[in-house]
């Protein structure tokens, strides 16, 4: 029969969505799974966006622009200015979700083989888009211990090759929730303008920021114009996964005419959810507000809930709505699988995201997960009883 290809067989499966099977099984089967394991808010999405699709006049449902409807990239720019960030609509591309925006950036600045730097643990498909590239992750490992901090900037310098092209950073960070203070953001700068590198920063979750920080963007810095490329997304911010709607934002001209083929190549990003995107940007600060006061509350149930649990590591999120927790097991994905086939209380067991897959170096975060504190307080608490119950009869 014919072959699939290397780079098929190479591509990693998702650790957020491979044990959905087992998931379903124990539906089939009466129990009540809380999911810990994916990024889906269960904040309602802002109605003004819901509303913008629903009374919609539309009679021919056409293409846009490759690059996406005037009226919605002025609208995202209008969005930047009010964050201190100053960007022209000619200087943005809609995508397909931040998926494809990043993809788009490989394209564009990397070749078969070129090199990209990423503090690890970092969000899993960065994998899988190296892959489908033909690109190299070089992972620069960050710790638990120093509640993945930058590391330092040495470590960088150690990894640089001339196949190196770029350095990619999460900010505020998927998995681990860690917001880059601006100093460290100015480390990067130095060193990408010294190396002539590009900065590429997945800014998906900028609004989500906790305990007074505030997030600083690779596009408040000074005198990377032509080196920074954020990735964007409505997702997270307004609650809109399933629009798959996002951006590359880059004052690089060149950067921008190269994305734009790729855009041209796949046609136009979606229309109604530009429509419902484009409506979503009127939500009021105090939707942003109240969001947060949620999410501060359910990172401190959650965390203060972890650490009660004896043989439990787990480093302190100051953004995004994400947390790595260091488990005392050999193998996360074996208790993950187990969790879901063989352990319940109350009829009930959760499901988590096995942290390994956040890695690109070999064995490491076998024993750690990631969880999404996208359920509400009362959930939460459950899952937290399960975990501390689970782990107390678990063997590995």
């Amino acid at each position: 029969m014919p072959k699939i290809s290397q780079k098929g067989i190479a591509m990693p499966q998702s650790p957020i969505r491979k044990l959905v099977p087992f998931a379903e099984k124990a539906y089939a089967a009466g129990k009540k799974v809380y999911h810990l394991n994916i990024g889906q808010p269960d904040i309602k999405t802002p109605q003004v966006a819901l509303d913008a699709v629903k009374n919609n006049s539309l009679d021919t449902l056409a293409y846009t622009r490759s690059e996406g409807s005037d009226t919605y990239r002025q609208k995202i720019a209008d969005y930047y200015k009010r964050n201190d960030i100053f960007v022209n609509k000619q200087d943005i591309i809609v995508t397909t979700g931040g998926s494809e925006a990043l993809l788009f950036a490989f394209g564009s600045i990397m070749d078969v083989e070129d090199e990209v730097i990423i503090p690890e643990p970092f969000y899993a498909n960065y994998n899988g888009f190296s892959t489908a590239s033909g690109v190299k992750v070089v992972p620069v490992i960050s710790k638990i211990e120093d509640n993945f901090a930058l590391p330092p900037i040495e470590e960088f310098e150690k990894l640089i090759t001339p196949k190196t092209k770029a350095i990619l950073i999460c900010n505020p960070g998927n998995p681990t929730g860690y917001l880059y203070s601006k100093d460290e953001i100015k480390k990067l700068a130095a060193i990408v303008k010294k190396h002539d590198l590009f900065l590429i920063a997945d800014e998906v979750y900028r609004e989500f920021a906790y305990d007074g920080e505030v997030h600083y963007s690779i596009l408040q810095e000074e005198g990377l114009d032509e080196h920074a490329i954020i990735i964007d997304s409505v997702s997270k911010r307004y609650s809109m996964c399933g629009a798959r709607i996002g951006c590359l934002v880059s004052k690089s001209k060149s950067v921008i005419a190269t994305a734009l083929k790729f855009a041209q190549a796949r046609l136009s990003p979606p229309t109604l959810a530009q429509i419902a995107s484009e409506a979503a940007l009127e939500t009021p600060q105090s939707y942003f507000d109240d969001v947060i006061e949620e999410y501060v509350e359910r990172r401190n149930t959650l965390i203060n809930g972890l650490k009660e649990i004896e043989g439990v590591k787990v480093a302190t999120p100051k953004g995004a709505f994400y947390c790595v927790v260091e488990l005392p097991v050999k193998n996360s994905d074996a208790f993950a699988q187990w969790l879901l086939e063989e352990f319940y209380v109350d009829n009930e067991t959760i499901m988590v995201a096995p942290a390994g897959g956040f890695y690109s170096t070999p064995n490491v975060g076998l024993n750690q997960i990631r969880i999404a504190y996208v359920l509400n307080q009362e959930s939460l608490l459950k899952a937290i009883n399960i975990l501390k119950e689970a782990l107390k009869v678990y063997k590995d």
